[in-house]
């Protein structure tokens, strides 16, 4: 007997939920949930950055982005490229998401410079 794959997802997300309600706490995969049609601002390993809207994600953080900018930096200089196009990243290159994040264009880095 095999269980569907959506039924073994729907069951550790009600897990996650139930161990999230017991203890009060703000776990990583229910801050991405509640982010989900806004703006985030993700920081892969490397040099790039992308600002898009987040549209899904599952369990490795692979994330589905609409109306993605990516950002590299060459000698110091940001550059920007408009991706026009819904993208999926693959959640082992995320280093860091940031709900709500502008970019590189808004950092203290870039502000302070």
């Amino acid at each position: 007997h095999t269980t569907h794959p959506y039924s073994q997802a729907q069951h550790r997300w009600e897990k996650y939920q139930s161990v999230m309600a017991s203890t009060g706490r703000v776990l990583p995969l229910e801050l991405i949930d509640k982010a989900i049609g806004s703006k985030v601002w993700i920081l892969m390993k490397g040099q790039t950055e992308i600002v898009g809207t987040l549209q899904g994600f599952d369990d490795y953080v692979n994330l589905v982005l609409a109306d993605a900018i990516e950002y590299t930096t060459v000698d110091g200089e940001i550059i920007r490229k408009d991706l026009n196009a819904e993208i999926l990243l693959n959640g082992n290159h995320v280093a860091v998401l940031v709900p709500g994040g502008n970019g590189p264009e808004d950092s203290m880095a870039v502000a302070g410079s």
